[in-house]
């Protein structure tokens, strides 16, 4: 049985140091994909826009700067409150996105006791799949 960790909330692009626009976003974590968090915005939109990466970027990008080429993580203070900067670029341009880290964090936290780090094997049943392969 696999598990969905899912998490609406909203997202500032950043445009400039004074301008941020709202964009709603979800923070998704399949159990059956272990390694990766999917980002999707724009999530009541009719072109709704997704990314994957790491779940290691993003925990590590919570505490201290990390990532790099298309995923930048890193953490910071905006008007006192804590928040977590994510820089994103394809090849359709590149984006700022501020996320409140209070709530990425906590998000993190329900994906890493569904699959503690280092388990993360273990959730794609290779080693069952192997066993049957050799045993035949």
């Amino acid at each position: 049985m696999h598990t969905v960790v899912e998490r609406e909330l909203e997202l500032k692009l950043v445009l400039s140091p004074e301008r941020r626009i709202p964009v709603p976003a979800r923070l998704g974590y399949l159990t059956d994909d272990p390694y990766a968090v999917h980002v999707t915005f724009h999530i009541n939109s009719e072109h709704p826009v997704y990314w994957t990466f790491a779940r290691d970027l993003l925990v590590e990008g919570v505490f201290r700067p990390c990532g790099q080429g298309d995923v930048r993580v890193w953490p910071t203070k905006t008007e006192g409150r804590g928040v977590v900067l994510m820089a994103l670029s394809s090849p359709a341009g590149d984006a700022l996105l501020e996320a409140p880290a209070a709530a990425v964090s906590a998000w993190l936290e329900r994906t890493l006791r569904v699959v503690p780090p280092g388990t993360e094997g273990e959730q794609l049943g290779l080693d069952d799949e192997l066993a049957q392969l050799l045993a035949q």
